[in-house]
């Protein structure tokens, strides 16, 4: 189906799917934009509701154009100056897909029967989410587990910036990180502190099953995360930095607790 107009409402959800995290919660869906990125939620048999290809994109990726019309029938095609105006992107491909909210929470039944995971506390970048899960996907962490207060999994720019890997990586979304350790009380605990006092990550042997927690950029864990933790540890600094970058730290991490 052909849509060229600006007023038409597939193309007023999508503009209010990009720009709001409460409407993309009401409505259960989000948007991914990008060949990759869709070709990945086709691969990973995610439920999509409907594609839209620019003009151009119908010619360029005939061949997946011609796969996704030979399978499913919620296809829109919009010019190439209306697929601008809806893009996230300053170079759109001219691809796109309304994907279903991933229902992962039935991954956690095993949590705590071994695995290695990373918890992140009210983290407010889009980039370092997005670059956390490629990490996480690429050195093999069990799963990750958010704090509803985190920025949304689901913002374009998050998704983007996982490169598909929030289609592969098991992910948890919970309230506070203090109720899923109390919930989860067999899962050996570590908090990431900035502290002279906490034990250096390159002396430390991660227990199995454990879960690392990192927190928000500016202000770290909160106090009632850190007490509730079995160790402290920390990532040793020479010269005069002060703190690294949450995903650079998340990467240093994770490769410690897997190596």
């Amino acid at each position: 189906m052909i849509i060229s107009s600006k007023e038409n409402n597939i193309v007023k959800k999508i503009l209010k799917l990009n720009k709001s995290s409460k409407f993309r919660k009401e409505e259960k869906v989000f948007i991914a934009e990008g060949l990759r990125l869709v070709e990945d939620a086709v691969l990973n048999n995610c439920c999509i509701d409907f594609f839209v290809f620019s003009q151009t994109a119908t010619d360029k990726y005939k061949n997946f154009f011609d796969n996704i019309c030979s399978k499913f029938s919620n296809i829109y095609v919009f010019p190439d100056n209306l697929f601008s105006y809806i893009s996230e992107t300053k170079s759109p491909q001219g691809v796109l897909a309304c994907i279903k909210i991933l229902d992962k929470n039935i991954l956690f039944d095993k949590i705590g029967n071994g695995g290695k995971y990373l918890a992140l506390e009210n983290i407010q970048d889009p980039g370092n989410l997005g670059t956390v899960f490629r990490t996480a996907e690429a050195l093999g962490i069990s799963a990750i587990i958010l704090t509803s207060d985190c920025c949304d999994v689901y913002s374009p720019k998050v998704v983007r910036s996982t490169m598909g890997a929030i289609f592969r990586m098991p992910f948890y979304i919970v309230n506070t990180i203090s109720d899923f350790l109390l919930k989860n009380k067999n899962l050996f605990s570590y908090a990431a502190v900035v502290n002279d006092n906490a034990q250096k990550i390159s002396k430390v042997r991660f227990e199995n099953p454990s879960v690392c927690i990192i927190g928000n950029e500016g202000n770290g864990l909160k106090k009632e995360t850190i007490d509730l933790c079995d160790n402290k540890i920390t990532i040793p600094m020479k010269g005069r930095a002060e703190s690294l970058n949450v995903s650079v730290a998340a990467g240093i991490i994770m490769w410690e607790m897997i190596k």
